[in-house]
């Protein structure tokens, strides 16, 4: 009886984390799908090319191997290779790239200035985002709090 009692604790909790993993995962996928929506609509940029242009606005010297990128933003090469060249159309003009002068093999792409321009102000409605859908939630203060602990 005892084990029994132990494996129904064991249970409960691992169905309390399990929920509790599900909410978390649901409110990241709607707060993704916000912030792809603003994006979009304000800026005409998916979710993944802000986060291209905010790992290269952030990078040394505002630009990355591709194969960092793609790295960074979890895409397949060709996928990333794709998403960097409609950044760089004339379009977009967000990203440039250049060849490595050391390795003729490394490509680099670099956040132009009008890319730097459109990633500040897709900032704000990305923060702006976030803050306001933490605030539905009632996780704003739990969140702040978790991220100040963690550093």
């Amino acid at each position: 009886m005892f084990l029994y009692r132990l494996g129904g604790l064991n249970l409960q909790l691992e169905k309390d984390l399990l929920d509790t993993w599900l909410s978390l995962s649901q409110i990241y996928s709607n707060i993704t799908d916000k912030l792809e929506q603003a994006l979009m609509q304000e800026y005409d940029l998916s979710l993944k090319e802000f986060y291209v242009l905010s790992f290269i606005s952030k990078s040394e010297d505002k630009e990355l191997r591709l194969q960092q990128v793609q790295e960074m933003v979890g895409l397949s090469q060709s996928a990333t290779s794709r998403l960097v060249v409609r950044m760089e159309a004339k379009d977009c003009g967000a990203l440039e790239r250049h060849i490595c002068e050391d390795d003729r093999r490394g490509i680099y792409t670099q956040i132009t200035e009008l890319g730097e321009i459109k990633y500040l102000h897709a900032l704000q409605t990305f923060n702006r985002v976030i803050e306001s859908e933490l605030e539905k939630e009632g996780l704003k203060s739990k969140f702040q709090a978790i991220v100040r602990d963690m550093f």
